[in-house]
This record gives structure tokens, C-alpha cells and sequence, in this order.
């Protein structure tokens, strides 16, 4: 499996920086009590840090606001993956625990203040593009929506769209029997090329700790 970033969306965002974590031979359950509860004490920790300051001022989220900006999506409308969570927990609508392997997606989503989106490898055909969305762009997300994809940043395979910084599809969701995945990690463009090499290998040690098999990362730039 090939992935690439589309030379269009390289000339749009040239900083742009995407991680690749891929996962062999994982075991996906209920999320241990430590997943669950570090999860929770993080959401109560980020809204009272919340209460004088505004979502967009949080640094990971005000770059990638920008970042759909500069392909063509208004983020007042679509937003980042990571500041519907923010908003969420704004709200005091703590996210609940789904399985392991969304508990710790949606962590490190918050905790890096980045999108991440996880999907299951068996479900995906072919090499990964990762490009800005056209007319024909569409799928059911796991919100149970069909989202227009147009002039939204996403992943895409043989079959079409299938992942976005701004939500997944349900196609190739993660679920209790997956065994491989794929982690796409949308950073901050202003983190350093080893800082980024460095999250990555954090992401996957703490991810194969949880659930077994093996992780393998790399930058896609």
C-alpha cells in the first residue's frame, strides 16, 4: 500500500504533514478501566481549562482551522475532527467510551489538539490518496450522515473517500474485529520533522501496549 499527498493539496498547504501508523495483528475490546478513566479525566481536566478560553485559541486547533481555510472549506461550518471534541467537552458532552481502539484515537486526538482518524486495512483497496475532495465525493459517516466531501481535505482508495480531518466514513470503521489498521495522524504543520517522528512512535507504543501486534510509522510530506 502506497500513500501519497496529491501535488494540489501540496500547493495549497506546502507545510502539510500527515503520519502514517500502521498496526499488524492488534486485538480490538472493551477499553481496559486505566483507557476509560484516563479518558474521562482528561475531558474534566480540558473543561475547566476551557471556561476562560476559547476553543479556537487552542494552538493545535487554530492551525488546523487555517489548514481548512486554505483548501477551501469555511471551518465555521465543517469543522476540525478535534475541535468538535473540544466543543463537545465545552458542553460538558464528555465523550463515552466506544472500544480501545477509538477510546485511545479520540485521546490522542485531544491530547495533541490534532485530527487522527483510524480505519481498518482490510476494508481499504489499493494505495492511499490523500487529496481535496471533488463533486462526486461523498459517503455515509459514522455520524450515520452522507457528508459531501467537496472542497474538503480526505483519504481515498479504489473505491473513493473513505477518511477526513473532518469525519470518517462508516465503510472503514475500526470495529471489535478488526485485527489491522491504519492510523492517519494530521499534524501541526509547525512541528519539527523529528517531533513528528518522535509523536508517532509515542502513538504507536502506547496503541500496541493496549492492544498487541506491531506498529510501523512513517511521515508522508
Amino acid at each position: 500500500m502506497e500513500i501519497h499527498i496529491s501535488p494540489h493539496l501540496k500547493e495549497l498547504v506546502p507545510n502539510l504533514k500527515v503520519g502514517i501508523i500502521q498496526y499488524e495483528h492488534i486485538e480490538v475490546g472493551e477499553s481496559p478501566q486505566m483507557i476509560r478513566g484516563r479518558l474521562q479525566t482528561f475531558q474534566e481536566s480540558l473543561f475547566f481549562d476551557l471556561e476562560d478560553k476559547p476553543v479556537t485559541d487552542v494552538e493545535g486547533i487554530s492551525a488546523w482551522r487555517q489548514i481548512f481555510k486554505q483548501v477551501g472549506t469555511d471551518p465555521n461550518r465543517y469543522r476540525p475532527s478535534v475541535e468538535a471534541i473540544y466543543r463537545r467537552i465545552q458542553k460538558q458532552n464528555f465523550l463515552s467510551s466506544i472500544h480501545s481502539a477509538v477510546d485511545l484515537n479520540n485521546f490522542f486526538s485531544m491530547q495533541y489538539e490534532i485530527p487522527i482518524g483510524i480505519y481498518d486495512t482490510t476494508k481499504i483497496k489499493g494505495d492511499i490518496e490523500i487529496r481535496i475532495g471533488q463533486s462526486s465525493d461523498e459517503y455515509m459517516a459514522i455520524n450515520g450522515r452522507v457528508i459531501s466531501m467537496k472542497d474538503k481535505m480526505l483519504s481515498s482508495d479504489e473505491t473513493g473517500a473513505f477518511g477526513s480531518p473532518y469525519v470518517d466514513s462508516e465503510r472503514t470503521a475500526v470495529t471489535t474485529d478488526t485485527k489491522h489498521a491504519i492510523q492517519i495522524v494530521y499534524l501541526n504543520p509547525s512541528l519539527q520533522e523529528d517531533s513528528c517522528k518522535n509523536l508517532l512512535a509515542s502513538l504507536g507504543a502506547m496503541f500496541t501496549q493496549v492492544h498487541g501486534g506491531s506498529a510501523k510509522s512513517f511521515l508522508v510530506m
